[in-house]
């Protein structure tokens, strides 16, 4: 059940109301963006909601099912608020998300708190809109608690299960050719030479350059060419002399645990456990 201000709460059984909607955006690096549907900015609170970078949502739903409540949002580019850039580089990626009434003509009355989530899958139009999906708080009793048997680690590699002490591992490293955005030439300014595959499945966390800070998955190591390949380009584009850290990956087989990284005392998979076809069979089967 829902609960506001009596004041709010009188405005809202009268036979007009004066009532907009406002959205408080609060990415994960603290940055925080406040909007309003409203023809004009709204105070509430002593923070200010902008009227100029519309927005459109659809409607809002309550039950008392534990089904997620999505809503859909969809608000154009704004070189002082949202841009592209920022969307495409995922500085918005499960940001936090207040949705909440008041009304405009005297927002001192208090605020109706409609929703509260996460932003879900972001589409980008070449019509210079946005569209995400906001994610209610139920959205995390969606998800599996507890793991499963598997002949694989269940453990990444340097984690508290792992223990394998990867900061001796990472390597830094310098682009030296550009090939396409998500596939470079580099040196590796220390540590020890690595044979190709090394990297394969690791992380290289970007240390100069505008996405100093961010990190992104490594899809293979050549080492003979010195080239680097990523799954995913990076969100800004990266230019000859951009720095980085790359740590190894690990494909998580026992026989890697135990012949690259001497830690099958911490793998955390069931390689011997019998399969499924094991479990099925009887004696006279064919």
């Amino acid at each position: 059940m829902k609960s506001t201000t009596p004041q709010l709460a009188a405005h809202l059984r009268g036979p007009v109301t004066t009532l907009a909607t406002c959205w408080a955006i609060t990415r994960r690096d603290g940055a925080a963006f406040r909007f309003t549907d409203h023809d004009r900015d709204i105070t509430v609170d002593g923070q200010v909601y902008r009227a100029s970078l519309g927005y459109a949502r659809t409607a809002l739903s309550s039950d008392a099912a534990l089904s997620v409540d999505n809503v859909d949002v969809a608000g154009l580019f704004d070189d002082d608020a949202i841009t592209e850039t920022d969307m495409r580089a995922g500085l918005f990626d499960h940001a936090e998300v207040r949705i909440f009434l008041v009304n405009w003509a005297d927002p001192a009355m208090g605020v109706l708190r409609l929703r509260r989530g996460w932003l879900g899958e972001v589409l980008l139009t070449e019509t210079g809109m946005f569209r995400t999906e906001l994610r209610g708080l139920t959205q995390a009793l969606q998800q599996q608690i507890g793991q499963l048997h598997s002949p694989d680690c269940r453990a990444d590699l340097g984690d508290a299960r792992c223990k394998v002490n990867l900061a001796a591992l990472t390597q830094a490293g310098e682009i030296t050719v550009l090939e396409d955005r998500a596939q470079f030439l580099v040196a590796i300014t220390s540590g020890p030479g690595r044979p190709s595959g090394w990297f394969d499945g690791g992380v290289l966390t970007w240390t100069s350059g505008p996405n100093a800070g961010r990190a992104t998955e490594v899809r293979g190591w050549d080492a003979a060419a010195g080239r680097l390949s990523l799954y995913l380009p990076p969100g800004y584009a990266a230019k000859v002399g951009h720095t980085f850290t790359v740590s190894p990956g690990c494909d998580k087989r026992l026989a890697t645990c135990r012949d690259t990284f001497g830690n099958v005392l911490n793998f955390r998979g069931e390689p011997y456990v019998p399969g499924l076809d094991a479990a099925m069979q009887y004696p006279d089967a064919t």
